[in-house]
C-alpha cells in the first residue's frame, strides 16, 4: 500500500497527461509498444534507464517507472539504470523524491545504496550510482532508454541492447546551488514521474 502523499502525487501526474507534447507522446508509445510486445508473450521487460554519471535522470526514469508498473498492474517489468561512468544518486534528487512521498534510506557512504521504498506491498528500490554495464544490469534482451543528450551521443552502442530509444530531459544539475535549485528538481521529478506513467499507462 502506498502512502497517502505518494497517491495524491501519482494522481495529479494522470491528470496532467494532456500537458505532454504530442512528439513526446509519439516517442513514448514507441517504448510503450516495446513493453506491451515483451509482456504480451510473456517475456521479461527490462528497462535500463541510461545518463551519464547516473545520478539523477536515470534515477528518477526508473524509480518511477517501476512505480507505474506497479499501478497499472503491469507485471514483467524490471527496471535499472546506468551511466557512461559511476558517481552518485545526487541528494537533491533524492530529496525531490522524498519530497514526493518515497521514503528513502540512506546508508552513508561515497556511493550509498539507497533504499527507496514507494509500497508496503514491494520490495525496495536498491539505487546507486553504476555504469550501464554494470554485472546488477541486465547484459542482454533490454531496452536502452536514454535519458540525456550527451549519453546518447557519447555511447552509439550499448551491448546487448535489443531496443535503444532516446528520452532526453534537461539536467537538473544546472541549478545546482542557487535559488532556483528545489523548484528545479521538483520541475524535472514532475515532468519524469508524468511521462514515464504516461508511457505505462499505453502499456
Amino acid at each position: 500500500m502506498m502512502n497517502s502523499k505518494l497517491k495524491e502525487y501519482i494522481q495529479k501526474l494522470e491528470s496532467g497527461f494532456d500537458s505532454i507534447p504530442d512528439a513526446r507522446k509519439e516517442n513514448l508509445k514507441k517504448l510503450s509498444d516495446y513493453v506491451k510486445a515483451k509482456t504480451e508473450n510473456n517475456q521479461v521487460a527490462k528497462l535500463n534507464f541510461i545518463c551519464t554519471h547516473n545520478s539523477r535522470r536515470s534515477h528518477l526514469a526508473q524509480i518511477w517507472t517501476a512505480v507505474a508498473a506497479h499501478h497499472f498492474g503491469i507485471e514483467n517489468i524490471e527496471t535499472y539504470s546506468g551511466g557512461t561512468e559511476a558517481t552518485a544518486f545526487n541528494p537533491r534528487a533524492v530529496a525531490a523524491i522524498e519530497r514526493a512521498g518515497f521514503k528513502v534510506g540512506n546508508p552513508g557512504g561515497d556511493n550509498p545504496r539507497y533504499r527507496v521504498t514507494f509500497s508496503e506491498d514491494v520490495e525496495p528500490l536498491i539505487c546507486f550510482s553504476k555504469k550501464f554495464d554494470d554485472n546488477v544490469n541486465p547484459d542482454t534482451s533490454f531496452a536502452a532508454v536514454m535519458t540525456c543528450s550527451d549519453a546518447d551521443e557519447n555511447c552509439p552502442f550499448v551491448p546487448g541492447t535489443e531496443f535503444r530509444i532516446s528520452v532526453t530531459y534537461r539536467d537538473p544539475k544546472e541549478s545546482d546551488g542557487t535559488d532556483k535549485e528545489k523548484e528545479t528538481y521538483d520541475e524535472r521529478c514532475v515532468q519524469i514521474a508524468a511521462e514515464m506513467f504516461y508511457m505505462m499507462s499505453n502499456a
